[in-house]
């Protein structure tokens, strides 16, 4: 289904343009862009040299805005596709006056072209599409190509989280991980789990109500 645009898009989007990088979309070829490297300049956006972590598929922003709430001292930068969805996120930030995080918009299979490797200090996956057909396997954020990005990208000792309702999900990423060198430890139904893993998504506190099961995992680069 199409999202319809929302009202007055061009002029809020101009309102929260120091929250929003909209990168060069020249190359379509995902294999020719990853090859003509445009890097971010860290220090540039944020003006310090704190740590970065990353958030593919932020949604509405409600999690990495509380994380640059509670930590002041690490750099966030979310990426998000829809540019609807990427305004509302912007405006929610803006509105907290937060100066440690940004919006990415863009799609998980170009970050390979703006993101150094080892630059970032830690990913975040929280309930992406599972899209368990064979087929789009593609599109899983924990396929094989992106993982390998993952790895490249993160500093040594780097670590993703993840957490996803959807358990054969969850079993292929953590195999993912596995197969492409990561250490990996389960905190599937644990409350009292490690720092940034406790934090909790929109999503999350609805399926808690519910009673679903929250898997969850810490991948580290060894």
């Amino acid at each position: 289904m199409r999202i319809r645009r929302k009202k007055n898009f061009n002029l809020r989007f101009t309102q929260v343009k120091d929250y929003v990088i909209v990168p060069e979309r020249d190359l379509l070829n995902v294999k020719d862009a990853i090859k003509d490297k445009k890097p971010l300049d860290f220090n540039k956006i944020f003006n310090n040299n704190n740590p970065v972590c990353l958030e593919i598929g932020c949604g509405k922003g409600g999690f990495i805005i509380k994380l640059a709430k509670k930590y002041p001292n690490y750099n966030f930068i979310a990426v998000e596709m829809l540019d609807n969805i990427i305004l509302m996120a912007s405006e929610n930030a803006k509105n907290e006056n937060l100066k440690n995080v940004v919006f990415f918009n863009s799609g998980a299979e170009y970050l390979e072209r703006y993101i150094l490797e080892n630059s970032i200090d830690k990913i975040f996956l929280n309930f992406s599409p599972p899209y368990p057909q064979k087929s789009y396997e593609n599109r899983r954020l924990t396929n094989d190509i992106l993982v390998q990005f993952y790895k490249k990208a993160l500093k040594n000792n780097g670590s993703i989280y993840q957490k996803t309702d959807d358990v054969a999900f969850f079993e292929y990423s953590k195999e993912k991980f596995i197969e492409n060198g990561f250490s990996v430890i389960d905190y599937s139904g644990i409350t009292d789990t490690k720092e940034f893993l406790c934090e909790t998504t929109e999503y999350e506190e609805k399926f808690r109500k519910l009673g679903v099961k929250i898997n969850g995992l810490i991948a580290v680069k060894e």
